[in-house]
């Protein structure tokens, strides 16, 4: 699973890359690609099937699992993803959060803090790919903000928190997400941003 001579830190790849930051240049610039590419192809209508084609667009050329639901188990400290028998069922019914695409720009500013760190909260839960789920949830947020007539969020206030943020993520998981939405509040109305309803 892990690239020879990478001493397990790197997963095997096309790329034949065993240094951890030459693979997180890489990921990073890739990441940037498909940012320009989904922003500029901007989607109509979301289910799990686009966030797996994102996936697959963005390590479909460094891994050969990218875009498909990983078949191995996953935690951090304290956070158990769900297992790999469970993400097929997890994803379907993750479905109905991604309906509510459409009437993202109806939604008043606490409906949209809500709604964003429910569906934040049930994809890192879900955890669906072998590697990069943090990042594919960020664009999945940054679009959903975009939809809902918002820029793209700055996450630097979750990466200086990342301690809170982990216990967020915690305790959305066991249905209280007002830490969660503590957040993307904050990160909201850190930009000058307000939806319309708000």
């Amino acid at each position: 699973m892990f690239e020879p001579g990478s001493n397990e830190l790197v997963l095997k790849n096309f790329l034949g890359i065993v240094d951890p930051s030459e693979m997180n240049l890489i990921e990073t610039e890739l990441l940037d690609a498909l940012y320009m590419h989904v922003f500029e192809n901007f989607p109509e209508k979301i289910t799990f099937s686009t966030i797996s084609h994102w996936h697959k667009m963005w390590l479909g050329n460094v891994y050969s699992w990218a875009g498909e639901l990983r078949t191995v188990n996953m935690s951090k400290p304290d956070i158990d993803f769900a297992t790999p028998s469970q993400i097929q069922r997890l994803a379907e019914n993750f479905e109905t959060l991604l309906r509510e695409f459409q009437h993202l720009p109806e939604l008043s500013d606490p409906e949209l803090f809500s709604f964003l760190s429910k569906l934040h909260v049930e994809f890192i839960l879900i955890h669906p790919f072998r590697e990069g789920n943090g990042r594919i949830s960020r664009l999945l947020l940054d679009v959903m903000s975009v939809k809902s007539g918002l820029e793209p969020l700055d996450y630097s206030l979750w990466d200086e928190h990342k301690e809170f943020y982990f216990k967020a993520i915690q305790a959305g998981r066991d249905g209280e997400l007002m830490h969660l939405e503590r957040l993307v509040r904050d990160v909201i109305l850190g930009q000058g941003s307000s939806t319309s309803q708000g």
